[in-house]
């Protein structure tokens, strides 16, 4: 048995004990974390990376997808034109119960770790330049689960009032960070420094949502002015709908019903 098949299934064994599902269950808006759609070069070494950090691996008809607590990342193969640095979404972040293990683990299978703002914090760096951030949380009841996106704009306040206001997100603050809570993610918002681009195209191309009633919903955000890119459509094949449309301020959002049941 080769180095990395043997990384390999530590990673999938050491997921074992954690309590995979469904997505969470959605606010009083219908609405919850969905999933991550990411543009990778190579989908076996991306593939790799995912059931290192700690996914289970699962599939839609054709489509790879890696399953976290809370969160579904599909793979699409296609070579992105950048990083997440540089896009309205800068970096996504995960929580791990122990991270000087999950770290020690991650070094063994050579992938490219930085330092955090403190002891409990790194970042993992994908194939493709996501950065994912992650943050120890010994209370956790898994051992890894999603945690939070995080936009860099050029206005905080008004990024995070039109989340507030489209997906009944919940105000409040993360730590120093404005920021809201939907079911299964926390939306944090950072003033960016410098111009930023959309995601579409990027390593992080999409970010998604599940909502329940997913037709009557887009109904309501079109009635607020939303203008999708692609209406709501119903995939019989697989059993979803879907619809997706940008942010004001260039992040790709696609809405789905019925990727819970996955």
């Amino acid at each position: 048995m080769n180095t990395q098949f043997r990384l390999i299934l530590a990673a999938c064994l050491w997921t074992g004990c954690a309590a995979w599902g469904q997505l969470p269950p959605p606010n009083t808006a219908g609405v919850s974390m969905g999933h991550l759609h990411l543009n990778v070069s190579d989908l076996d070494v991306s593939r790799r990376f995912f059931l290192t950090l700690g996914a289970k691996p699962v599939r839609l008809a054709t489509m790879e997808v890696m399953e976290f607590p809370d969160v579904l990342v599909f793979l699409k193969v296609q070579n992105p034109t950048g990083g997440s640095a540089g896009s309205t979404v800068n970096h996504v972040g995960f929580r791990v119960k122990n991270l000087a293990e999950s770290v020690a683990r991650w070094k063994a299978a050579a992938l490219n770790i930085q330092p955090g703002a403190s002891p409990t914090q790194v970042f993992v760096i994908s194939p493709d330049e996501l950065r994912i951030e992650m943050t120890e949380d010994p209370s956790m009841t898994v051992l890894i689960a999603n945690h939070h996106i995080h936009f860099w704009d050029g206005s905080v306040e008004a990024t995070k009032a039109w989340y507030v206001k489209m997906f009944g997100a919940k105000p409040g603050r993360r730590g120093k960070f404005e920021a809201a809570d939907l079911p299964g993610v926390n939306l944090s918002f950072t003033l960016s420094p410098s111009p930023v681009v959309g995601t579409r195209g990027r390593a992080l191309d999409h970010i998604g949502f599940e909502v329940s009633n997913l037709q009557a919903f887009c109904k309501k955000l079109e009635a607020q002015g939303v203008t999708f890119d692609v209406p709501y459509r119903r995939i019989e094949a697989l059993g979803i709908a879907v619809a997706f449309f940008t942010d004001p301020w260039g992040t790709y959002v696609e809405l789905t019903e019925g990727l819970n049941k996955l």
